[in-house]
């Protein structure tokens, strides 16, 4: 896995131009590594575009800037500063209810380990494990369509689920590298492997692609029979 890395991090290190940064790595570096606001903000990412992501976080938290002040809120006023997300009603009461708990139950402070994380309502195992990265920085993998859909493109995993794809790359990836893989995967997949008509051409890792040779294969054998 680590040359895969590498190799991936050569291709967006090239092609700075097509690229943007991801919604949680932007939210990181912004609010200088806070638990709260990369929880809340993974929880607001779900099924959103990241650029509607970083739009709509940057205008709840110039509003309200602590779970206090989140738990306490008018949640219509929640609703009406993320209105343009998906979901954004539902969202809304998910956020104020994990803001209300995190207050009472964690005195205010987001807890760093998953089984806690995974007892927030609404809280699954990619937003847990991206709060682990992103937040403190804790070996882990989240998994979401990017990681997924690669991972099986390359051949690293034959896996029909998110749950399954994550199970996989935990046992073959170096603990080490943990942190690495959801960022790289992620700006990877929205900028180089997309999902309907990755740019292979410009891709360091055609040599070793499952997806890519299975595509050249078939298209020599088609060209070949006609």
């Amino acid at each position: 896995m680590s040359i895969i890395l590498k190799k991936m991090e050569r291709v967006l290190s090239r092609e700075k131009k097509l690229l943007r940064m991801t919604a949680l790595r932007g939210l990181q570096m912004e609010e200088q590594d806070d638990p709260y606001k990369i929880l809340i903000g993974t929880i607001l990412s779900a099924r959103t575009r990241d650029e509607n992501t970083t739009k709509v976080i940057k205008k709840l938290f110039a509003r309200f800037r602590t779970p206090d002040d989140i738990a306490s809120a008018d949640i219509d006023e929640v609703k009406k500063l993320i209105h343009s997300i998906g979901f954004y009603n539902v969202k809304a009461e998910r956020i104020k209810q994990v803001s209300q708990i995190i207050v009472s139950k964690f005195g205010g402070r987001v807890p760093d380990d998953i089984d806690s994380l995974l007892e927030l309502p609404g809280v699954g195992r990619k937003t847990a494990n991206c709060v682990l990265v992103y937040a403190f920085n804790k070996p882990a993998i989240p998994v979401d369509v990017h990681v997924h859909r690669i991972s099986n493109r390359l051949g690293l995993v034959d896996t029909k689920t998110v749950k399954q794809t994550e199970r996989e790359l935990n046992k073959m990836v170096d603990r080490r590298l943990w942190t690495r893989v959801n960022n790289t995967f992620v700006m990877y997949g929205q900028n180089v492997c997309l999902p309907v008509k990755p740019t292979c051409k410009i891709c360091d890792l055609r040599g070793v692609c499952k997806y890519y040779n299975y595509r050249y294969n078939y298209s020599n054998q088609k060209v070949f029979s006609s």
